[in-house]
């Protein structure tokens, strides 16, 4: 049985990647912003364990994690959690900057850190559930492009790094997905949203399955997803 960590699990891509591997038998750790919300993770998936750690305020991610049982092993490390706020450059506060940044970049970098030792035991694989925008940035998306082209570099770093130590790295990069993040996107464009339009959750979550079932002969490092309709 394998052990998965799982950020972003209350919904989306998150959600059905909960779902999926419970559904086969593996034990799974979501992670949550506040007792409150561990509480509804672990009514919502029976059998999961949950972690509760703020995501925004990735300072306090190491004490928060030294006060519970953590897995002596992980199989996965599933960075699927982020923020979005668009903007132009001229209006963007600090404030939008470092909570997208803390969230989307400086926490995955920590929780990556902090988990590594079991990682590196299990001979693990670190999913980056990154973004079209970390590979091309448009306008009004400079906050949260620049903090998915740093997971990126992240990534590609991790993957030299941990090499050696059997550590799998990959990046997928999805287009536009039907989640509530994608409803809010629109509603800060201003345009009406269609779910129909975009990639369904359950397709990236089934990108992220393939690569971490993959043989141990092969990596994937990056995959890029695209809207099909």
């Amino acid at each position: 049985m394998a052990t998965h960590v799982i950020t972003g699990a209350g919904s989306g891509i998150g959600e059905v990647l909960a779902e999926r591997l419970l559904a086969r038998g593996d034990e799974i750790f979501l992670f949550a912003r506040d007792a409150g919300r561990a509480k509804e993770l672990a009514a919502r998936f029976p059998g999961a364990r949950t972690l509760v750690g703020d995501l925004s305020n990735p300072d306090r991610l190491s004490w928060a994690l030294d006060q519970q049982t953590l897995p002596e092993r992980v199989d996965s490390l599933l960075h699927v959690a982020g923020v979005v706020d668009l903007g132009g450059v001229g209006e963007l506060t600090p404030r939008t900057w470092t909570n997208t940044l803390a969230v989307n970049l400086v926490a995955p970098a920590e929780l990556t850190r902090l988990f590594l030792p079991q990682l590196r035991v299990a001979h693990g694989h670190v999913v980056f559930v990154n973004s079209g925008a970390g590979l091309n940035a448009g306008p009004n998306w400079s906050a949260y492009a620049a903090s998915k082209h740093g997971l990126k570099a992240l990534a590609d770093s991790l993957r030299a790094e941990e090499h050696a130590n059997g550590v799998r790295v990959t990046s997928v990069y999805p287009g536009r997905t039907a989640t509530a993040m994608q409803a809010k996107v629109h509603r800060q464009e201003g345009k009406e949203y269609d779910a129909t339009r975009w990639i369904e959750p359950g397709s990236v979550a089934s990108t992220v399955l393939h690569a971490i079932d993959l043989p141990r002969d092969a990596e994937i490092n990056d995959i890029t997803v695209r809207p099909g309709r």
